[in-house]
């Protein structure tokens, strides 16, 4: 009886400790969005979304600039990281022993490791120097490099969760290899590439120190990626920096757009997630 109840309450105590150790984990988030929402739902509206920055030291203006600038390059990352990204993944995953998924999952963790500052200095070196002016397409390139390890590891580590009956079946019914792989193997582990897709794009979007050696940033609305190019990670660097309450104002409510666009992708990532794996089923 008395060993019964010791291990009760050994069980509730470890219980207790990871409860504790979730809520240490949560809280930092709840925080930093708590803190978000005080100091910047405030200066949202439509204005902030629809309009350019004002000249400095007056009130109004928004964001709009900074909000297309992330998109298009995010966009144009996406079109350039996630290819690859995937192929790679795909490849490293199909021949783990070939000589060149070794050096290409050796790099791929190097990079994962590598301070995005270096990214900016690398984009900065073969493509601004070159070019002799900052663009969105230098921005755009530097956020790709910094994808393509994510998805890769992702898609690698996705695709051997794959049985290996599968690709057997596939086989013995008369299917390629190469046929296999992209109509069995990667349809099956679709959902977890595409939320491993979604989780980088997520990360991408909110960095700033290689968009400061690219695409430098801009107080004008620009749609050409080879021109200087606002950004929201940009701008709010560059407002929480800057001298003026009402930048301050609005580096608060940028940073809350951007939280608020991490949570959307990580969201819609669960829910694909989600779907694909009903369907599946």
């Amino acid at each position: 009886m008395n060993r019964r109840v010791f291990r009760r309450v050994k069980s509730n105590a470890m219980t207790g400790v990871l409860m504790a150790c979730v809520l240490a984990a949560v809280l930092p988030l709840l925080w930093i969005l708590g803190t978000l929402v005080l100091k910047g739902a405030g200066s949202l509206s439509l204005d902030f979304f629809t309009k350019m920055p004002a000249p400095a030291g007056e009130t109004g203006g928004g964001v709009a600039n900074a909000i297309v600038g992330t998109l298009l390059m995010v966009g144009a990352a996406c079109l350039i990281g996630i290819p690859v990204g995937i192929g790679a993944g795909v490849f490293a995953s199909e021949y783990p022993r070939n000589r060149l998924s070794i050096v290409s999952r050796f790099v791929a963790d190097v990079l994962n490791g590598t301070p995005s500052i270096v990214i900016g200095v690398f984009a900065w070196t073969w493509i601004v120097a070159k070019q002799k002016h900052f663009s969105g397409f230098a921005g755009s390139a530097a956020l790709a490099i910094l994808m393509v390890p994510m998805v890769m590891r992702t898609t690698e580590e996705i695709i051997k969760l794959v049985p290996h009956s599968l690709r057997e079946a596939a086989l013995a019914l008369g299917y390629q290899r190469w046929r296999t792989t992209l109509q069995i193997v990667l349809l099956t582990a679709l959902p977890g590439i595409l939320t491993g897709a979604l989780l980088a794009v997520a990360r991408v979007a909110g960095e700033t120190a290689p968009l400061l050696f690219t695409a430098l940033g801009s107080q004008y609305m620009g749609t050409n990626l080879n021109q200087p190019m606002a950004s929201l990670p940009l701008t709010v660097y560059t407002y929480a920096t800057g001298p003026y309450e009402q930048w301050h104002r609005y580096a608060w409510a940028a940073a809350l757009v951007l939280i608020l666009l991490v949570f959307v992708l990580s969201l819609g990532a669960r829910l694909a997630t989600r779907r694909m794996a009903r369907l599946g089923g």
